[in-house]
């Protein structure tokens, strides 16, 4: 789209009264007007609704375009510029790419110019030189909720610490990681938090990287706080266009938001694709109001986090305990020769394979971790002679939650998997092993979250961890060391039950 700029406004050309040769794709405008706001303008409530805190592309906005010009106009709403040239090329102003191999040009039928994008979030609807982000400047009188908490559980004395520093970030705006072990019961951490947050009419976001983490807080949240509104946004969600006060979004829904939340909460920050992709960063920095806190939750932090922990220029809070009291279960090491060229032989080491045996002859259930698809498609191959009932899963398998599933529901007793299950997967009474845990995949985070699958339960706290490798790693040293790390601090502040 080309805009034409009079008397200190833009102008879409599609509703200028006469063709004017000075109209300019808006990347190309040097200067963009400033329009005071008109209080007496008679705004649409459902317009300034759905654009609230978002930053939107036109054709998101399902109103016709004089409806939202007359807004602009009146200072409701501006247009601000999807691209934006830099002394290197360009600037995607939804995503922050500046990358050049992710720009492209074509020749645009809207601008008549050859117009360049942005590859990077093209999967949100392209954005180009010629593209407006439309931005709301209205913000609705937010609701305050007396007591919305509904949650009767009991916080351990390792989760009423974090949780009261939660509480404290929310309050001052701050910034705090909460580093908690896998099973400590993070996310009712944050309920007392949520709950002041909401009393003071503030606005929570709760993104996290995966959309099956946003399916599965969605009824927890619904119950812990009844009387919210409450949205789930991912891709395909029914969600896209409401407004709540309590919102929980994958990271890359995030792109659509600008200064929208009080309180910006990222679960799993070290996950895939959070943790390597800086776009997500910038979408969840874009999101937060200027006067906004923000809180991390991991239990493996990157190790750069850590030292800054350890240094006292990171403000973090641990849990070491999970919320049973149980110390985590710590895994051995176990040397298993040179197994790949075992697996050529179509053969498991002996080890493995008694492992293995002895799990399907005391009805243990087991997940065993491989680190590629090719090795996973081997060694069920030979497994299946054991029980026919083994299978295996990965991130392109198509039957990848139908069998998740099944072995939730004990039909399946053990399943071979890459590092697609390390998160997310919880069974009350398990046992894990790693097969080729010195793989580079094998990284001290994944190792961690796949020790993590043991032992969470109260009824069944603890479990064997098997890390079967051809030569030990410092990546898996570092995994054990915080393990036991975490189990040390955890007894010295009498977090762990007497036995």
């Amino acid at each position: 789209m080309r805009f034409i700029v009079s008397e200190g406004r833009l102008i879409p050309e599609v509703l200028a009264k006469a063709n004017d040769p000075a109209a300019k794709p808006i990347s190309h405008i040097d200067s963009m007007p400033s329009i005071p706001m008109h209080p007496e303008f008679p705004y649409s409530p459902e317009l300034l609704s759905f654009l609230e805190g978002k930053q939107l592309l036109l054709e998101e906005l399902p109103f016709p375009l004089d409806l939202i010009q007359a807004h602009y106009e009146h200072g409701y709403l501006s247009y601000e510029k999807g691209m934006m040239k830099t002394k290197h090329g360009w600037r995607c102003m939804r995503c922050g790419n500046e990358e050049h191999h992710f720009f492209a040009s074509f020749p645009c039928a809207r601008c008549q110019t050859v117009c360049t994008y942005c590859r990077k979030c093209i999967m949100m609807g392209r954005v180009s030189t010629c593209t407006p982000l439309v931005v709301s400047r209205f913000s609705f009188p937010q609701d305050r909720y007396l007591s919305p908490l509904s949650w009767n559980g009991t916080l351990s004395q390792g989760q009423q610490r974090a949780a009261d520093a939660v509480e404290d970030a929310v309050v001052h705006n701050g910034e705090l990681l909460v580093w908690a072990v896998c099973g400590a019961g993070k996310t009712e951490v944050l309920f007392p938090g949520i709950a002041r947050a909401l009393e003071m009419g503030k606005r929570v976001c709760i993104a996290t990287p995966r959309t099956d983490v946003v399916r599965e807080l969605f009824p927890r949240l619904q119950q812990a706080f009844p009387s919210v509104p409450l949205i789930a946004l991912y891709g395909g969600s029914d969600d896209r266009g409401k407004f709540a006060p309590l919102v929980l979004s994958t990271t890359h829904q995030l792109l659509r938001f600008s200064r929208a939340f009080d309180v910006m909460v990222i679960d799993e920050v070290d996950a895939f694709p959070y943790s390597v992709e800086p776009m997500l960063e910038y979408a969840a920095a874009k999101a937060r109001k200027e006067a906004s806190s923000l809180i991390y939750l991991t239990a493996t932090p990157h190790p750069a986090w850590q030292k800054e922990i350890k240094r006292g220029k990171r403000k973090a809070v641990t849990i070491p305990a999970r919320y049973h009291g149980f110390p985590l279960p710590v895994p051995s090491f176990e040397w298993c020769s040179n197994w790949r060229r075992q697996l050529k032989h179509r053969r498991l080491p002996r080890n493995v394979l008694a492992w293995v045996q002895s799990r399907i002859k005391t009805a243990k259930q087991a997940f065993l971790f491989v680190p590629h698809i090719d090795v996973l498609e081997q060694v069920v191959c030979i497994l299946k002679q054991l029980d026919q009932r083994i299978e295996g899963v990965h991130a392109e398998d198509p039957q990848r939650a139908e069998k998740v599933q099944a072995f939730r529901d004990g039909r399946i007793p053990l399943l071979v998997t890459t590092t697609i299950l390390e998160r997310g997967v919880t069974v009350p009474n398990i046992d894990v092993a790693v097969l080729g845990a010195e793989d580079d995949i094998f990284t001290e985070s994944a190792l961690v979250q796949i020790a993590g699958r043991v032992g969470r339960s109260a009824q069944y706290p603890s479990g064997d961890i098997r890390f079967f490798h051809y030569g030990k790693t410092r990546q898996m040293i570092a995994a054990k060391r915080q393990m036991e790390r975490m189990n040390k601090e955890a007894a010295e502040r009498g977090l762990l039950k007497t036995q």
